[in-house]
């Protein structure tokens, strides 16, 4: 399966690679107007830091819009810009959702495990190594959260759900999607962000789900059969035939 994910996200890519770029480069510009427009209130502390907030906030949004779009390419399709327009304004709710959750868990991060540490005391570490966990649990989890929201489901607790039990159901398949990630992260380097970037890393975990999903399928239709071995060259063969075709 994950040798048929990394083709099939290769030629999606190779075959979007301009919508791919301009989707980065909007991200791009605007992560750099959340940066840069702060200066201009830099004597105003308040104001600054809402505009920071803001952006950040809108960069989340963005990326709801494009993992929206990027679904009609897991699909064998494209996606054409006034799509992309119509999806951002139905973002909201989901990247404001997620944006928030990422704020709490960097707050976390940066905070409350430090204050426990500090404690230098059994209970202390006990807490601090507890809420690592969890916040690595809740990575591992939300790293599908707009593949959910795009493929699956538009209510928020619901988005939540199924991302928790695909975590519960496969941790060794998150922790797998993550580190394939991290190497696109770390490819996107080359590309300057542009190729394959935020949009590329959206995309494989789009396609990633998406297979899950044709699994899961699968076991529903057959319930006799042991899940834990996946014959995965029946439930691919169609998908083989269409990459062929792509």
């Amino acid at each position: 399966m994950t040798g048929f994910l990394i083709k099939k996200c290769f030629h999606s890519l190779r075959r979007n690679i301009l919508r791919i770029v301009l989707l980065n480069l909007g991200f791009m510009v605007s992560l750099t107007l959340a940066v840069s427009v702060p200066f201009i209130f830099i004597d105003i502390p308040s104001s600054a830091e809402i505009v920071v907030l803001f952006g950040a906030l809108f960069g989340f949004v963005y990326l709801s819009a494009a993992a929206m779009s990027l679904k009609a390419v897991s699909d064998y399709g494209s996606f054409g810009f006034a799509g992309f327009f119509n999806n951002l304004k139905g973002s909201w709710p989901a990247g404001l959702a997620m944006g928030f959750t990422a704020f709490l868990a960097f707050i976390l991060m940066t905070r409350a495990i430090p204050y426990y540490l500090s404690m230098n005391s059994m209970a202390g570490l006990l807490s601090a190594a507890f809420i690592f966990w969890a916040l690595v649990a809740l990575a591992l989890s939300l790293q599908f959260f707009f593949a959910v929201r795009a493929r699956l489901e538009t209510k928020l607790p619901k988005i939540l759900k199924k991302c928790f039990l695909v975590f519960w159901d496969s941790p060794i398949f998150c922790i797998s999607t993550l580190i394939h990630n991290c190497i696109i992260l770390a490819l996107s380097f080359i590309g300057v962000f542009l190729f394959p970037g935020p949009a590329g890393m959206l995309l494989f975990l789009d396609e990633a789900l998406r297979l899950r999903l044709l699994m899961y399928l699968w076991l529903e239709d057959n319930p006799g059969e042991n899940g834990r071995v996946v014959p995965w060259d029946i439930i691919l063969k169609e998908e083989r035939e269409k990459l062929v075709n792509y």
